[in-house]
């Protein structure tokens, strides 16, 4: 066997012909609140994660932000670099734990913010699920996590398979970024789906959904209204967003403006809004069908 391979799986099935990847019960977060933030690629969830996690530590929190994409560029606004992933640590000493200190794999980043890139198998290889699991084992051997007030996990793209959803297993809340489109509105109701197939055997609920890089949210609004959703925070496209990730900075650094400070107040509520705990919400996702008809303008 080799080390990207599985256990079996979890004899509990989260959905009808799933096969998933179990969670140890050894590697359970217990200390913080945790959050998972998916949705589909590009739509901005590494600088939703980066700013909500400084918008947590800003109210005084300890944060941990874990990078769930091979191309380890979650949190670079944070440190101002692409930081070595776990699981390429993991290989340089032939995946003997006990050789690691924490400062090999864990970085801190801007106003404190602790940074970890959970990496990935090589393309085509392996499953993210594994790498997610040895990720939270490590930390948890090191004991990272007793200091911990809030995990964000920063999710790669579409929920495909049970690696990509493993994060699921050890969130409180899932929250979904989207933007005001066709594109995102179709992908957030299959992440909907995964968040409530995971619901049925994990503590993980449905948060709700961040309106990104939209000038408006109608189409969100029309769709969390016909199925059970919630915005939780609507973002603008605006430039100075876009030149905080070409300056390698969270908005929080950004040279200020009234539109910034908006940004950075809207930011600071939903990281209170959070903390505070969400309703967890019980939507009903359509069929790739149904929504397909369900999406658009008359």
């Amino acid at each position: 066997m080799t080390v990207l391979e599985l256990d079996r799986p979890d004899p509990r099935l989260d959905g009808e012909g799933s096969v998933q990847v179990a969670l140890d019960p050894s590697t359970q977060i217990e200390t913080a609140k945790v959050f998972a933030v998916y949705g589909k690629g590009g739509i901005g969830k590494s600088t939703t994660s980066s700013n909500l996690s400084v918008a947590f530590s800003k109210l005084g929190k300890r944060v941990l932000q874990i990078g769930c994409d091979p191309k380890h560029d979650s949190t670079f606004t944070l440190t101002k670099c692409l930081t070595p992933t776990v699981i390429d640590i993991l290989e340089g000493v032939d995946f003997h734990s006990e050789e690691l200190r924490p400062e090999d794999f864990v970085f801190e980043g801007y106003n404190g913010v602790k940074c970890v890139e959970a990496g990935g198998p090589p393309a085509g290889t392996g499953c993210g699920g594994y790498v997610v699991g040895q990720t939270v084992k490590l930390l948890k051997e090191h004991h990272l996590l007793e200091d911990t007030d809030v995990v964000i996990f920063d999710v790669l793209g579409d929920v495909v398979c049970g690696g990509f959803a493993s994060p699921l297993q050890h969130a409180e809340r899932a929250v979904i970024v989207a933007a005001n489109d066709f594109d995102s509105i179709f992908a957030m109701n299959r992440i909907v789906q995964a968040i409530q197939a995971k619901a049925k055997n994990y503590d993980v609920r449905l948060g709700g959904v961040i309106a990104n890089r939209s000038a408006a949210t109608d189409q969100i609004d029309r769709f969390n209204d016909a199925i059970g959703m919630e915005r939780l925070a609507h973002f603008p496209d605006l430039d100075v967003i876009r030149r905080s990730r070409l300056k390698k900075a969270t908005l929080f650094e950004m040279e200020p403006s009234p539109e910034l400070e908006a940004v950075q107040k809207e930011y600071l509520q939903l990281a209170a809004k959070l903390w505070a705990g969400t309703e967890p919400l019980k939507a009903q996702p359509m069929k790739d069908r149904e929504i397909f008809d369900f999406l658009g303008f008359d």
